[in-house]
């Protein structure tokens, strides 16, 4: 059993884990699971994120609202998650960012609502979480302008754009997808970026991790993505789960 577990990036407000989300939680701690950042995607779940740290105290919570929501905003949510933000257990403006898979949402409107939110962490001095899926270049832009603190989580993007991010010393996140057979790309990514800029996440109830993809996924996966880095570092895999622990708690200012 691997100890110090810090899970980057999780949404336990997810309604899969109504029905059993307090024992989980309590049996993740007991079985080395020292934080879990809680991330929210519109103004209830980041209201939700913030309950949750308050009640457990190894969960810290990100506040914002994901570009997929962008066109759902009503009057009064972007001041709710921006007052929200200012809680002591927010570590983090999150999860914020662009999504050009399925374009639901305009891409301007989404810009638009990245941009108010990254200029809030800016104002508000947190780091940020990143949302990128298919939108590499226009996030490229918007971090290359803005230079936050922060973390691209579930990282997608080519090696290239990798070592753009990693000199404006961002980390990037890694979680299940590295042990998809198609993650070639994920990979060689890893391979060049050092590990002290990494940070290992489970994007649960999403993400998870071969071979039980297809069930609900929880930071007890977590060691999976962890074994991989280790294996393509060639370092011990409780060596990723100490230093990608230092890391997170390094980015978000966080003390255990």
């Amino acid at each position: 059993m691997y100890k110090g577990i810090f899970d980057s990036h999780a949404h336990y407000d997810d309604e899969r884990f109504d029905e059993d989300r307090e024992e989980l939680l309590l049996r993740l701690n007991n079985d080395g699971v020292v934080g879990i950042i809680n991330c929210g995607t519109t103004a209830e779940s980041s209201r939700f994120s913030v309950k949750l740290a308050e009640k457990y105290p190894f969960i810290y919570a990100a506040c914002g609202i994901h570009p997929n929501d962008a066109d759902k905003i009503k009057s009064g949510d972007f001041a709710i998650v921006t007052d929200l933000m200012k809680n002591k257990k927010v570590v983090a403006v999150g999860e914020i960012g662009l999504d050009y898979h399925y374009d639901i949402v305009p891409r301007d409107v989404q810009i638009n609502l990245f941009e108010k939110q990254l200029n809030a962490a800016q104002y508000l001095d947190k780091p940020v979480i990143v949302h990128n899926r298919d939108s590499h270049n226009d996030i490229l832009k918007l971090v290359k302008k803005y230079k936050p603190r922060g973390v691209l989580h579930c990282y997608s993007g080519s090696a290239e754009m990798a070592k753009e991010i990693l000199k404006l010393d961002m980390y990037l996140g890694f979680g299940g997808a590295v042990t998809f057979k198609k993650a070639k790309k994920a990979i060689e990514v890893i391979k060049i970026t050092p590990i002290e800029r990494i940070l290992i996440e489970t994007d649960c109830p999403y993400m998870t991790p071969e071979p039980f993809r297809g069930k609900r996924n929880d930071s007890s996966y977590i060691q999976y993505a962890a074994q991989k880095i280790a294996e393509i570092k060639n370092i011990p895999v409780q060596d990723v789960i100490r230093i990608t622990a230092k890391n997170t708690k390094d980015l978000f200012e966080i003390e255990l």
